[in-house]
């Protein structure tokens, strides 16, 4: 691919659909390629927003209105970067021709639902994963609990981060699950998945990078695997590299090949996957930078960010690690509009700390604010600097 100049008849125009802080991140490391990029959130002032060349505020669930704005923008690339997508459209766009949607428009249409990779996973391509069932109403979800026995976990079809997700023990916990899936979801379909409870070891995300090789064919790269530890569904904490046997590792190289060669087309993938000794098990997939990667800007040569932006433009990519590293979130912990932080100075004099601010206009108590990063000999040591600079960093009503 030819690179142009951003903001004249030349440019490469790249449009970001969801503009958050990982979204930032991929612009920022386009817009150092030289590419024009054009964010696209649903509020203003998104971390994405204020980096872009261009930002728009829209209901990307909206699709005569996300039509109309790639209609108007005429991108030679659209990224989905969140799950509220009106992904019917990016169908019609890829198939008239208008843009190339990454990694492709059906990738995006199967994976912004989790019904969509579930069933490829598990019934097209005969992966191991949790025992599951879809249901449409508390009774239905009921009836799945009480076939897959307690404990089981509930979350909306489409959701992100953990949001509506609920673990159920007993039967008296249904409807306040049923309720928190309602109003978690990105969308409220009305429809939920109930899985059954593994029993792991650990989880991790392999990184998966499909990109052009030296023989213009696509290659698939794995980046070291990235352990994490879930609270609700949502990341807080994430370390590289997480240790595994020869053969667990070989085996979550196989499943991630499976889904991403199966989905197609150029990028990145965040694979989570479930691991019990040599066993591995396949959770969920997301076709571009996940939040438990961001560790990858303290340990990668090129990070989650740059590799998206690299392989999407047709460009090499290196997956190699550079030293271990951890990361750990920094929450907003109130209610509250334009924060500001206290012991930002304290946190980055811990030896081996960065601190990535993502700059979102308002604050909740578990939204993620920003993550504190660490470089360390090994993943113990870095994973005990990230927590204490996360904790170092205070947010505070401004």
């Amino acid at each position: 691919m030819r690179l142009g100049t951003p903001l004249s008849p030349s440019a490469t125009r790249v449009m970001l659909l969801g503009a958050g802080e990982l979204g930032k991140e991929v612009i920022i490391a386009l817009q150092r390629l030289g590419v024009e990029v054009i964010a696209v959130d649903r509020y203003a002032n998104a971390p994405g927003h204020q980096v872009a060349h261009r930002a728009y505020v829209t209901d990307m669930s909206d699709s005569s209105a996300l039509r109309a704005l790639i209609e108007t923008e005429k991108p030679l690339l659209v990224v989905p970067e969140i799950e509220a997508i009106a992904t019917e459209v990016l169908l019609e766009i890829e198939a008239a021709g208008l843009a190339e949607v990454i990694p492709t428009a059906r990738a995006a249409n199967l994976t912004m639902n989790r019904e969509g990779i579930r069933r490829l996973a598990a019934e097209t391509l005969g992966l191991p994963t949790s025992p599951y069932v879809f249901a449409d109403s508390l009774s239905e979800m009921t009836d799945a609990a009480n076939k897959l026995g307690y404990p089981v976990i509930v979350k909306p079809v489409m959701s992100s981060s953990g949001k509506g997700q609920s673990r159920i023990d007993h039967a008296s916990q249904l409807q306040a699950a049923w309720d928190d899936a309602a109003s978690g979801g990105r969308i409220n379909k009305g429809r939920v998945i109930v899985e059954g409870v593994i029993d792991f070891d650990y989880e991790i995300t392999l990184l998966t990078v499909r990109a052009i090789g030296s023989n213009d064919m696509i290659e698939t790269h794995f980046c070291e695997p990235i352990g994490h530890v879930q609270v609700k569904g949502d990341y807080v904490e994430s370390w590289q590299p997480q240790s595994m046997s020869v053969a667990a590792r070989a085996r979550a190289q196989e499943i991630a090949a499976a889904v991403t060669g199966n989905l197609g087309g150029r990028g990145i993938f965040g694979v989570e996957l479930f691991v019990k000794g040599d066993t591995v098990w396949f959770s969920e997939v997301s076709p571009r930078p996940h939040d438990t990667g961001m560790v990858t800007m303290a340990t990668q040569r090129q990070n989650e960010f740059e590799l998206h932006a690299r392989a999407i433009l047709g460009l090499p990519v290196d997956v190699s690690l550079r030293e271990p590293g951890a990361s750990a979130v920094i929450y907003g912990g109130m209610d509250a509009t334009g924060i500001a932080f206290n012991g930002v100075a304290d946190a980055l004099r811990i030896p081996g700390v960065d601190l990535r601010l993502f700059g979102k206009p308002q604050a909740f108590p578990r939204r993620r604010m920003g993550v504190a990063l660490s470089s360390g000999p090994d993943t113990d040591e870095a994973r005990r600097r990230a927590k204490a600079a996360s904790a170092t960093v205070k947010p505070v009503k401004a």
